[in-house]
């Protein structure tokens, strides 16, 4: 029976010694989390657009939005709403829509948060404008800096300072 036991236990042994380089592989140290997300580079469907915005040229950026038609695509609802805003004539209620998809898309799109915060503000709407301010902070982190912060904190402020 010795020798019986044994060769159970030398089995057992044998099977553990088996297992211990998998279990000694398998890392589990959680992963940080991921960072903070900036304002990058367009990809490059939008990167035609982008460069019609950086010139000022709304009815060709609009023009090639509506071609892309990337509606589920938080950028380019950003980017919509932005030229829906900055456009000659505004559509500040569609700006808003775009605006509200590409946050319902990215909760966290630090354009989107900047952007519609400044919407805020041009409809004479301080608390929300303050709310946005507040949810991209959030996002933001403790980046230093974010530009999309300090941007809109420098509206808020100029807003509350009033007309000069």
């Amino acid at each position: 029976m010795t020798t019986t036991r044994s060769r159970a236990t030398l089995g057992v042994l044998a099977s553990l010694a088996l297992l211990a380089p998998a279990a000694q592989g398998a890392d589990t140290t959680p992963e940080p989390p991921p960072p903070p997300r900036y304002s990058a580079p367009a990809p490059a469907p939008l990167a035609t657009a982008q460069g019609h915005i950086q010139a000022t040229r709304w009815p060709e950026a609009l023009a090639e939005l509506r071609r892309l038609n990337l509606e589920r695509n938080a950028d380019w609802n950003n980017l919509m709403g932005y030229v829906l805003r900055k456009q000659a004539t505004p559509d500040l209620d569609g700006a808003q829509r775009f605006y509200d998809a590409a946050l319902r898309i990215d909760p966290n799109h630090l354009g989107a948060l900047e952007y519609v915060g400044e919407l805020a503000l041009t409809r004479k709407d301080l608390p929300a404008a303050e709310a946005y301010l507040a949810r991209l902070q959030r996002a933001c982190g403790i980046a230093n800096p974010c530009a999309p912060l300090d941007t809109l904190k420098k509206a808020v402020a100029a807003y509350k300072a009033g007309p000069k």
